[in-house]
């Protein structure tokens, strides 16, 4: 009964072609925008995908809202991928290369200038500067110029813990409470046993977490997390809270002097790949010295400058003009494919060292540099980089590695508006432009070879 009035008719939903396409055209763009905004392997590969993940390592209270103003990556590509080994694999072989330290080929340790200064770095001139950018001919009993010509002050214990150290070591620092200290993320069940992890601050920034109650001053040490927390009286350092930064960044391998690989990570920055797998496969693999990223949008050194000044990031116009033509007048030349390197600007955030001796003259080089000018580092790495002799083995990873390793966030928010980069000076009306009226003095070479104009 009632078969004769019986249909059968296609589900609603099919009945319209049109509706069926939309709904395709939905699920497929939900899965891919889940698929992108989930997958944190883009641009990095492991053989395993069982690779041990720690737990968070740290509770915040929600007022210090360390994941708060991350930047957004917009590089959906990649065209150099990295490729990670297993997790264990990766760990057993840079142990065995620490334990046996000479496979790592390191000549005989540099000579430093000892002796008191008004400075910390001992303000020398730029005669002087370039006379120890030259070992070539192997002298190596001549001593250079690398900081510490006043203490750096800091705790004994801080320094017994820091000598201590002897294989890898995470360095970061927040100086005038610029950042907030953010945990590494994805790190394997050894890594905390085996990685060290300090963290330089000063008085201000102490306060900050102090008040935030993640540390008790009445502690003779301090520990969030990961981080060893070092407290630096900066008071005898430099008045500029960016250059005193730059003492940890550069001088690495004589704050840790056994330490045999350190990464430098931006207090901006938050880790989010295991800083083995980073050490094995952007250092160890590729047979270098040092990794560093490619700067995401410069290629010559005097385009980062201009931008410097054009954008007010070192208040000095009429500094980073000098600067530049010093560089200029003692070699500086724009980048060209006859160059073995992809580009002249790195993005410094992020620097990867394996402790060889060209990897530490460099890094002298570069601090004597940045304490006569500025600590804008990405206007002196090509200078030193490529005057230098020996030169380090550089690897310069592209961009969209580097957004896949750390995420980036915007620093700490001042009251009145952006923090000041410099002291508050009295100075000549400075454009915000280096070469104004065809003044380009001593880097109109330079300047004409960039911009294709030469006709040498």
């Amino acid at each position: 009964m009632g078969r004769a009035g019986a249909t059968f008719s296609k589900p609603l939903l099919c009945q319209s072609k049109l509706l069926c396409f939309s709904l395709f055209y939905l699920f497929s763009a939900l899965f891919s925008a889940a698929y992108f905004s989930f997958s944190a392997t883009r641009c990095i590969f492991r053989s395993s995908p069982f690779d041990p993940i720690q737990s968070p390592l740290f509770s915040y209270p929600s007022s210090y809202g360390e994941h708060k103003h991350s930047i957004p990556t917009t590089r959906s590509s990649c065209n150099s991928p990295v490729y990670f080994s297993d997790y264990f694999d990766v760990f057993d072989e840079i142990q065995q290369i620490l334990a046996n330290s000479t496979s790592l080929g390191l000549p005989p340790a540099l000579r430093y200038n000892q002796g008191n200064a008004d400075s910390f770095g001992g303000s020398f001139d730029i005669q002087k500067r370039l006379s120890y950018f030259d070992y070539s001919d192997g002298e190596i009993e001549i001593e250079i110029p690398c900081g510490f010509f006043k203490p750096f002050p800091i705790t004994t214990s801080d320094r017994i813990s820091m000598e201590k150290c002897d294989g890898v070591v995470v360095v970061s620092a927040i100086f005038n409470d610029h950042d907030k200290i953010r945990q590494p993320r994805h790190l394997g069940s050894k890594t905390l046993d085996h990685v060290c992890f300090f963290m330089f601050v000063d008085d201000a920034t102490l306060n900050r977490l102090h008040y935030q109650n993640l540390i008790s001053k009445k502690s003779n040490s301090y520990k969030i997390g990961a981080w060893r927390i070092v407290k630096v009286s900066v008071e005898n350092l430099y008045q500029n809270a960016a250059m005193n930064g730059v003492i940890p960044k550069y001088l690495v391998h004589r704050l840790f002097p056994n330490t045999k690989y350190s990464i430098w990570v931006d207090a901006k920055l938050q880790l989010v790949v295991d800083p083995l797998f980073l050490i094995h496969s952007l250092v160890v693999n590729e047979n270098v010295d040092i990794s560093i990223s490619k700067h995401p949008f410069f290629v010559h050194t005097m385009e980062e400058a201009m931008a410097t000044a054009r954008w007010k990031k070192w208040w000095d116009v009429n500094g980073l003009k000098i600067q530049m033509e010093t560089y200029c007048e003692n070699g500086l030349q724009p980048w060209n494919s006859n160059k073995p390197y992809p580009t002249d600007v790195p993005d410094s955030a992020l620097i990867l060292r394996k402790h060889s001796f060209a990897t530490n003259l460099f890094s002298c080089l570069m601090f004597n540099e940045l304490e006569a000018f500025n600590p804008r580092d990405q206007l002196a790495f090509a200078y030193v980089r490529d005057k230098m002799k020996p030169k380090p083995k550089l690897n310069m990873f592209e961009v969209e590695v580097f957004e896949q390793v750390a995420v980036e966030y915007r620093h700490n928010l001042k009251l009145g508006g952006a923090g000041v980069v410099g002291p508050k000076l009295k100075r000549a009306a400075a454009t915000s432009d280096l070469f104004v009226n065809g003044t380009c003095g001593k880097c109109e070479g330079y300047l004409l070879s960039m911009w294709g104009e030469s006709h040498d």
